[in-house]
């Protein structure tokens, strides 16, 4: 399969990541030389550190990335996957722009919580779905798979086929704010922060509360953490908007962002690393 991956941060050069590990062809696009240059080093770091930890054979690693092209996508692509920021108008546009490329491919958004249909708008509708990977991508078993009205079904199953190929597990989603894995997270994370605004507990130990209590590989404090505070405010504002005041983030998490204590990218969120 040929595949193109449109931005190459840390999702982006996961998925990138991933569909080199499937032997697939995989280029890469991002808005300029220093942030390409980047991408391909934090490719190239991840499969390097995943040979170093025999989940590759020695010397895959090179062999795959010698499928790895950073620049513009070929005509006949057969799947395009944007992993750009938060931003209904940035995905369309780099969507749409990949539509006239790649006349033929299948377009996905790895949003979190964005209405696929809102992103299908003004584009072919039936090649648009979302294709929700977890971080880091590689290493984290599932893809949410989400449709929307207009998208033909024989597209929604090219994709289930493909990421199952890669070893994924699908779960298939209608289109609504959130979809299933987001709106659950953030409900149970806003949740949490208010514990800890109100003093019920530390972090630490709700964490552990639901590590033990309820067997999260993770608790909800450390995942928000890891995901970004800035990315799950953003995602409750707009459950909020969509949804009703259930949403609404707690004045600790504005607090937070407003400090930079982002988590674990910045060194300080509820935790430190």
């Amino acid at each position: 399969m040929k595949a193109v991956v449109i931005g190459g941060g840390t999702m982006g050069a996961g998925i990138a990541h991933l569909l080199l590990s499937g032997w697939h062809q995989v280029w890469l696009v991002e808005a300029d030389a220093e942030r390409s240059t980047a991408a391909f080093l934090a490719v190239k770091a991840s499969l390097q550190k995943a040979e170093d930890k025999g989940k590759i054979q020695v010397d895959e690693a090179d062999q795959m990335m010698a499928n790895l092209t950073v620049g513009e996508p070929p005509a006949d692509a057969e799947l395009v996957v944007e992993a750009v920021p938060e931003n209904v108008p940035l995905k369309q546009k780099v969507l749409g722009d990949a539509a006239a490329k790649c006349p033929q491919a299948i377009l996905a958004s790895n949003t979190s919580s964005l209405s696929i249909a809102d992103i299908a708008e003004g584009l072919p509708g039936d090649r648009v779905l979302g294709m929700h990977f977890f971080n880091p991508v590689p290493v984290q078993q599932l893809v949410e798979l989400v449709h929307h009205d207009g998208v033909d079904p024989a597209n929604v199953a090219k994709v289930r086929t493909w990421a199952e190929q890669l070893g994924k597990t699908v779960i298939e989603v209608r289109d609504s704010p959130g979809f299933a894995t987001s709106r659950l997270g953030v409900a149970v994370g806003m949740e949490a922060i208010r514990m800890v605004e109100e003093g019920v507990a530390s972090a630490a130990d709700i964490d552990t509360g639901m590590k033990l209590g309820y067997r999260w590989p993770m608790g909800p404090l450390e995942l928000t953490d890891l995901v970004g505070l800035d990315v799950r405010l953003a995602i409750a504002e707009h459950l909020a908007a969509q949804l009703g005041p259930r949403f609404d983030p707690p004045q600790l998490l504005r607090d937070k962002v407003a400090r930079a204590e982002l988590g674990k990218k910045t060194g300080q969120g509820f935790f430190s690393w």
